[in-house]
């Protein structure tokens, strides 16, 4: 079957928590069907069954992750999102499953949220913005929540916030969206990468999206310039990147796919569309596709659609 790792979920509830928390309008992404309206509902049923999607797997999209100054205002984001995720998660438990979400910068208050989430919700793991209030989520303020993941064996699902990686060389040329957000993608793996945080918490899976950026051109470039001997590494950075896994994001670029599959292997990449996003350039169903398309082995393509994601997620389907 195909899981759909990277598929977003904005019910309405949510979305309103997340305006009063901003203090500005966060509106749905309309027209694209990502609110929990009756309507949107069964269009996303149908488009998955037009793409051959068996499961989704959800979580917030860029700019709308529970994270604020205010920690009553993110506590309540991120406890309607769990809660409103995981009654969608009851009426089709055979189409989706949901990452938890966790209001951050407040790490005290995100445990007790992820927990309840987890074993009260049934969550299948957490979703992180790679950034919070301008911290990377890989900072030591935010490792009791990667000591909580790896004592649960579970799953560690990261997005872009959507901020152009807070770069003005990005933000005040235009390319938040289209460059950003792939710095972004490529800043989190560096991040885990420097901070150790996968041999300090060697039982999570970490999960990136987009192809991870251009991680994958990168990996001898790191092992020459950013060396285990001269950052005190316990093994090459190509080591630990090629221990994530990376979904299959990137707008229909073949190239980025083929780059991707001979850096990390097909065993780490695994299908996701960052629903409902790429439905203002074309369907559902070709945003899932088109892999299938890519000029490499049958094999890889095999592997990436239909027996990572089941690899990745067997334990908690």
């Amino acid at each position: 079957m195909v899981i759909d790792i990277h598929a977003h979920y904005h019910p309405k509830a949510f979305t309103d928590a997340l305006t009063a928390m901003a203090g500005r309008p966060i509106g749905p992404m309309a027209p694209l069907p990502d609110t929990d309206d009756p309507a949107h509902i069964a269009r996303r049923l149908e488009m998955m069954d037009e793409a051959g999607v068996t499961l989704q797997v959800l979580s917030p999209a860029a700019q709308r992750a529970p994270y604020g100054r205010d920690e009553a205002l993110a506590v309540t984001a991120a406890r309607i999102s769990n809660d409103m995720t995981a009654e969608l998660v009851a009426r089709y438990p055979d189409r989706f499953r949901g990452f938890a979400s966790v209001p951050l910068p407040h790490v005290e208050a995100a445990l007790p949220e992820l927990r309840r989430a987890m074993d009260d919700l049934g969550m299948i793991g957490l979703n992180l913005h790679i950034s919070a209030l301008g911290r990377s989520v890989a900072e030591d303020e935010f490792l009791p929540i990667y000591e909580e993941m790896n004592a649960r064996k579970g799953i560690v699902f990261y997005h872009p916030c959507g901020d152009g990686a807070q770069s003005p060389l990005l933000n005040d040329y235009g390319f938040s969206g289209a460059v950003g957000t792939s710095v972004e993608d490529t800043a989190i793996a560096l991040h885990l990468i420097a901070k150790k945080i996968p041999s300090r918490y060697p039982d999570i899976t970490f999960v990136i999206p987009h192809l991870g950026g251009p991680v994958a051109m990168l990996l001898q470039r790191l092992d020459n310039q950013f060396s285990m001997a001269a950052h005190d590494l316990p093994e090459p950075p190509s080591v630990t990147a090629r221990r994530f896994y990376y979904d299959t994001v990137g707008h229909g670029s073949h190239a980025a796919l083929t780059c991707a599959v001979m850096a990390y292997g097909a065993d780490h990449v695994l299908p996701g569309s960052d629903f409902p996003v790429l439905q203002a350039f074309e369907t559902y169903e070709r945003t899932i596709q088109w892999p299938r398309d890519v000029a490499v082995p049958s094999g890889d393509i095999n592997q990436v659609m239909e027996r990572t994601a089941d690899h990745v997620l067997a334990r908690w389907l």
